[in-house]
């Protein structure tokens, strides 16, 4: 049986990419809430934020992160921490395509 190459970094976020904050319906990386991925040996470290401390779609933006990574090959566990340092700042975090769309100049 071949061993499963192990994703690279880039490839996790992509996957990431694709789960959106329910309320705003944009890519959690796009906004800047994903600030590090390791994967060390299957096992996969997020670091993330969320728009703010309050808010009540975090343990489903969680769950979709989590359910997102399961699918890539080579992941064999996800621990995903929410932290709230450095806060979240749209301004200094988000692309510029979410910048634009939020009407942030």
């Amino acid at each position: 049986m071949a061993e499963t190459a192990a994703p690279t970094v880039e490839e996790l976020r992509e996957k990431l990419a694709e789960v959106k904050d329910p309320e705003i319906d944009m890519s959690i990386v796009e906004l800047g809430l994903v600030y590090d991925i390791e994967y060390d040996d299957g096992d996969v470290l997020i670091t993330m934020t969320l728009t703010s401390p309050g808010c009540p779609l975090g343990p489903v933006i969680r769950g979709e992160a989590y359910a997102k990574l399961k699918e890539v090959p080579g992941v064999k566990d996800v621990d995903v921490q929410i932290v709230w340092n450095p806060p979240w700042d749209p301004r200094t975090m988000a692309s510029e395509d979410v910048k634009m769309m939020l009407g942030i100049w």
